[in-house]
């Protein structure tokens, strides 16, 4: 007869820990680790995962592979500042308090001024995540307000943060600091104006505009430590990297793989920004590379033993840019075939890439046309934290991420975005209602388009619908807000 098995006490207590957790599943009740990634306007065409055929993303096309892509998805406005701050206080451009690019100071460091500063009070994700006991960081391009007055990320739900605080210094990729806490962190680069015309005298006048510390690579490692810093503990990572906004700039080594693919001709800055020798090499290059960082993110996860525990999302703040600065969003078909870009209303310039992986979780391979918005993330992220959401106008796309039923829908999806003469817009199911130039005409009328047989946006079919016209003003009506400042009230100007 065997003797019966003596426990020491540290192996009893063992023993009962496991007891307990194989009553609950062995991740019970631990909070994912959540990290956002939003590209600087990547043009809905911009990822093989959505038909590009000329610059190769193979990270984040297996990222699509692996997890959910989203068909319909719409960022909140289509320019930087606004966008950022939509989504990260889960509101409309009606709701918002900034709706707008308003920006102090200027470009050099000596007028470094940022734009309009998020405000005492301001309830942000992060915010919310740090509430829900993560650790928070924000790394990459803020454009929210400096760190000398009420924007400052670190007072904004952000336990740390590096990179650009004033998105004019984005404009140029080789700058000569990035701020970490509020600090000054110096780059090996020399003081590059990017809008300055080449000099004719200069033996190369592109290497001007090259410098020897490159920002995505400063922003990249930085994430990299975050994520193995706070490996132990719920972490959130919201990574608004710089690329592919311009100035069209790169090291060589990134430019290199597609030198001889375009037919490229030098751009002399004849439209702003950065002469560049190769401008649709870089552009290219400059998306690559970003994917490539983006590659070491997953490839660390899954060293730290954090992939199935880490939900990954990714998108960008606005549709391609305008062809500016030696961009060719039309030769690389950037959006898609839809209409507009940025600053526009219409497709192009709003609707976004939306890719979110989390093994396990998330099936793999699936392809979700929910009508979404980047405003929706509040929501979302308090259900997967397990808390409440403050007040804000989106919904969880939580059970649509995760293959679950009880998704709800948004009855209409509103965008109000004062810049380019004033524009309104309104998706409802398969319609699209847009109004433009209202501050010259806050009676301009609306054009309508289904987006189910057009989604081009080519043909208004305004005066076949008078009922879903007269609805789509009501909706105006009923989300408008009173601007915080006069240059974005163009709804209800008092003046």
């Amino acid at each position: 007869m065997k003797p019966p098995v003596v426990f020491s006490k540290p192996a009893c207590m063992i023993t009962g820990l496991l007891i307990i957790l194989s009553c609950f599943g062995s991740h019970a009740q631990v909070k994912p680790n959540i990290i956002y990634i939003y590209a600087d306007d990547l043009g809905y065409g911009e990822l093989g995962s959505y038909g590009q055929k000329k610059i190769k993303t193979p990270y984040l096309d297996q990222m699509a592979k692996e997890g959910i892509r989203f068909t319909q998805h719409y960022t909140s406005t289509p320019v930087c500042a606004p966008a950022r701050c939509m989504l990260l206080t889960g509101r409309h451009g009606g709701h918002s308090y900034i709706r707008g690019n308003y920006e102090f100071g200027g470009f050099t460091d000596a007028t470094e001024g940022g734009q309009m500063p998020l405000p005492e009070g301001t309830f942000t994700i992060g915010h919310l995540l740090k509430n829900a006991g993560y650790t928070t960081a924000a790394i990459g391009k803020w454009g929210l307000g400096m760190s000398t007055n009420t924007g400052n990320p670190n007072a904004q739900g952000f336990d740390y943060f590096y990179g650009y605080l004033d998105q004019k210094q984005a404009h140029n990729h080789f700058p000569t600091h990035l701020w970490e806490n509020g600090k000054w962190d110096t780059l090996d680069n020399a003081g590059i104006f990017v809008h300055r015309k080449p000099d004719p005298n200069d033996a190369d006048p592109f290497a001007y505009y090259i410098g020897k510390d490159y920002s995505i690579d400063r922003m990249s490692a930085k994430a990299l430590s975050f994520i193995h810093q706070n490996r132990d503990k719920p972490f959130f990572l919201y990574l608004p990297f710089t690329i592919p906004h311009l100035s069209l700039q790169a090291p060589d080594s990134v430019v290199k793989p597609y030198e001889n693919q375009f037919g490229d001709k030098p751009y002399l800055g004849e439209k702003g920004y950065a002469a560049s020798k190769y401008p649709r090499a870089t552009y290219a290059g400059m998306i690559t590379y970003m994917d490539k960082q983006i590659g070491k993110i997953f490839q660390l996860l899954k060293e730290l033993g954090l992939d199935e525990n880490t939900i990954v999302m990714f998108s960008s703040d606005n549709g391609a840019t305008f062809d500016v600065g030696g961009a060719d969003t039309q030769f690389f078909n950037s959006v898609a075939g839809l209409r507009g870009k940025k600053q526009d209303l219409y497709e192009g310039g709003i609707r976004e890439p939306f890719i979110v992986r989390w093994p396990g979780k998330v099936p793999a391979g699936k392809v979700s046309d929910l009508v979404s918005v980047q405003f929706d993330m509040m929501a979302t992220f308090a259900e997967l934290a397990g808390v409440k959401a403050p007040a804000n106008d989106g919904l969880s796309l939580l059970p649509t991420i995760t293959g679950k039923t009880g998704q709800q829908k948004h009855e209409y999806i509103y965008f109000e975005f004062p810049e380019k003469g004033g524009q309104v817009a309104v998706r409802s199911g398969n319609w699209k209602g847009v109004k433009s130039n209202m501050k010259a005409d806050t009676a301009a009328n609306w054009e309508l388009y289904d987006l189910l047989t057009d989604p081009s946006e080519k043909k208004d079919v305004a005066a076949g619908h008078p009922d879903i016209v007269s609805r789509f003003e009501g909706i105006l009506k009923k989300e408008h807000r009173q601007a915080q400042i006069h240059e974005w009230e163009f709804v209800a100007p008092k003046f």
